[in-house]
């Protein structure tokens, strides 16, 4: 069994999460070999930081594990990070190729793509990739 948790988060304070750890432990018998959690999440801290100055060095790095605990149930990561310039052109023009896809001004489009979304990462090439490729009215492949 394949058990998704698409977009994973949770509000301050969420009694889920522990639940969720127990479960992804599989209690005290372990985890069961026929069942496979996968997650998907767009923050790493999968529940709000909350800051209270007044509670202490330790207190304070108790809630910082607990704030990751979840997360690090989890294998695989994934990650997005910010790519310079360069990278994140090459990124773009690797995918316009792969896919034939052509346009003049491919670089200042892609950058321009990149400035209104505030960042450059190979996500915010694929989704650029897949805009252009709809302007064209060609598909891609999820």
């Amino acid at each position: 069994f394949v058990v998704l948790c698409d977009d994973l988060s949770f509000e301050e304070g969420a009694a889920a999460a522990k639940a969720l750890k127990s479960a992804l432990e599989g209690g005290v018998s372990g985890p069961p070999a026929n069942v496979l959690f996968v997650a998907t999440s767009n923050r790493r801290h999968l529940m709000p930081r909350g800051h209270q100055e007044d509670r202490g060095l330790i207190a304070t790095a108790e809630d910082a594990e607990e704030e990751v605990s979840v997360s690090d149930r989890f294998g695989l990561w994934i990650g997005f990070p910010p790519m310079d310039q360069p990278t994140y052109l090459e990124a773009v023009r690797a995918y316009a190729a792969r896919y034939e896809l052509s346009d003049p001004d491919l670089d200042r489009h892609a950058l321009q793509w990149a400035q209104l979304r505030g960042a450059r990462s190979g996500r915010v090439a694929w989704q650029f990739i897949r805009d252009l490729a709809g302007a064209q009215g060609k598909t891609l492949p999820l």
